[in-house]
């Protein structure tokens, strides 16, 4: 099977607005179809071992800033992301498309998306910060490992700063100060290439009084 044999999570969010705003809605209650990838995918890689780390929009509803997003992503090493390929593509996933280091969910549509060690945020050029091997980063919640903060606010403000058209990662990032207040010293847990950037958001979000110091 391929991706062009179904639809896929996000031709359906774009074609029917009406189911959209239903999913929206289920997503804030964690039912959406998102949340029910990110618990297959979990659950597929605890059964196989694999150590991860789950990233990007869904690691930020767990840390606090309840947003909606349309895909799963899970940071892991090269070497078990083939390990993932062989054994999961025959077990109700897909390559994203030809040759893609990405997986979709075929049941429910949804794009998993496999971030590397050692691979470079942003636009993909060598900086300080890179991202980690999933198992010094991860924490366990009801059976599911997500990235520790630090290191999500340091992987995000690296790809905002260093690609223009990732400049969502540093919104992002404002959010999430914002929605749980995050403190200014929390830069210190930073890299030292992004702290000036944390510090640059922190000012902006209380300037409009979203942060108390």
């Amino acid at each position: 099977m391929t991706t062009s044999a179904f639809a896929t999570y996000e031709d359906r969010l774009n074609r029917d607005a009406r189911w959209a705003l239903s999913e929206g809605s289920r997503h804030f209650e964690e039912d959406s179809a998102v949340f029910k990838a990110l618990h297959g995918i979990a659950a597929r890689l605890n059964a196989l071992g694999i150590p991860y780390a789950v990233v990007g929009g869904m690691a930020l509803f767990q840390h606090g800033l309840r947003r909606f997003t349309e895909d799963v992503a899970i940071l892991v090493t090269k070497d078990e992301l083939k390990v993932i390929h062989e054994k999961l593509e025959s077990l109700g996933y897909v390559p994203a498309f030809a040759n893609s280091k990405h997986l979709r969910d075929v049941e429910h549509g949804v794009k998993i998306e496999f971030l590397t060690t050692g691979d470079y945020p942003g636009d993909g050029k060598k900086r300080p910060v890179s991202f980690p091997d999933p198992r010094t980063v991860s924490f366990d919640a009801d059976g599911i490992r997500y990235i520790q903060l630090p290191k999500l606010v340091e992987l995000k403000l690296a790809s905002g700063m260093t690609n223009p058209g990732r400049l969502k990662d540093l919104s992002d990032v404002l959010e999430l100060i914002k929605a749980i207040g995050l403190p200014l010293d929390f830069s210190h847990e930073l890299d030292p290439f992004v702290r000036e950037k944390f510090n640059e958001l922190w000012k902006a979000a209380k300037s409009d009084g979203s942060v108390e110091l």
